[in-house]
């Protein structure tokens, strides 16, 4: 049978008072009672009830995180971030993947609802007007970890996505390349169409040259639709020599399939990816890079969402963290 805090007070001949002060480390226990209490959670191996706990205190510690895919490294990045400021301010985590699904996006922020957490970390690709709906509806406080709805009401932390690809086109433009494509995920992603696609077309149109959607190529973010943006790409006339990805899976099929046919990066195909994730220096070349805090992105949501759990004074909702690029070996000097 489970040992219960009742246990733990018979065996030590304290209160059980006494028992829960020495489990939350409250100053206010005798270094003699302390010391015999903990010998007796030692021996019965007792361990505290944390939904017990939660229905007394009407908080459990416990932080929801849905990520879309566990297994993607730019997420991997951000949820590293998030645990590590959890850890420190005491917070477990429950992670849950949502594999890009909206409708498991919403079963599994009602299941997080119903397990009582104190708040949930949004990352999501696609945030529809009906999950931003529900994400409203919570009791609890919700964050979004470089994730974008497009009432810009929601707590977020991101870079901002159509400066940073602006600046990554601008830099091939004024190295005088002209024929520049945009491997970007998909359409329907506000992320994509209203911010990236923005920055891509804002910089060919500010410097004189034509914009042409045949220049734009969608896909998934998987390495394959990279390898497959290559295979249109290479059959545009005249092809391109420049290409911003907005993302590091993609960007590494680009790269590959290039190099399968034969041409040489950089000095035939200049690429700048969006995610700096450590795929970028696992490839030769490494991949000249806009650089975002995927970590740091991850820990300010996080530390964002302690602030309104504690109902704390928050003075800006919606975080933008600064971006840079970093060139490497897939681009010219």
């Amino acid at each position: 049978m489970n040992v219960t805090i009742y246990d733990v007070a018979r065996e030590a001949n304290v209160s059980m008072a006494t028992v829960s002060r020495v489990v939350n480390g409250n100053p206010n226990v005798k270094p003699a009672t302390r010391k015999k209490v903990l010998e007796v959670i030692d021996r019965l191996e007792y361990r505290p009830n944390a939904v017990a706990r939660g229905l007394a205190s009407k908080k459990t510690t416990t932080v929801g995180v849905i990520i879309p895919d566990v297994a993607n490294i730019f997420y991997a990045e951000l949820a590293r971030g998030i645990e590590d400021i959890a850890t420190m301010y005491k917070y477990n985590i429950i992670l849950s993947n949502s594999d890009q699904n909206v409708n498991k996006e919403l079963h599994l922020l009602n299941t997080m609802l119903g397990k009582q957490v104190d708040g949930i970390v949004v990352m999501s690709q696609n945030i529809t007007d009906e999950f931003v709906q529900e994400l409203k509806r919570s009791p609890v406080p919700i964050v979004l970890a470089g994730s974008i709805e497009s009432s810009n009401s929601l707590p977020s932390v991101n870079i901002d996505y159509r400066q940073a690809t602006f600046d990554a086109t601008t830099h091939f433009i004024e190295k005088g390349h002209k024929n520049i494509a945009f491997v970007m995920g998909p359409m329907r992603d506000l992320i994509n169409h209203g911010h990236k696609l923005v920055g891509y077309k804002e910089a060919m149109e500010q410097a004189g040259l034509e914009f042409k959607e045949e220049y734009v190529i969608e896909g998934e973010y998987t390495y394959d639709t990279g390898l497959e943006a290559w295979q249109k790409m290479k059959q545009l006339d005249p092809r391109p020599t420049a290409v911003v990805s907005g993302d590091d899976e993609m960007a590494l099929g680009v790269l590959h399939g290039a190099q399968d046919d034969g041409l040489s990066i950089p000095n035939d195909l200049e690429v700048i990816t969006s995610d700096n994730t450590k795929l970028t220096l696992m490839v030769r070349p490494q991949l000249t890079t806009i650089v975002q805090p995927l970590y740091d992105i991850g820990a300010v949501s996080m530390r964002l969402l302690t602030k309104y759990m504690n109902k704390e004074k928050v003075q800006d909702n919606v975080v933008v963290l600064p971006h840079r690029l970093e060139t490497r070996g897939s681009t010219k000097e």
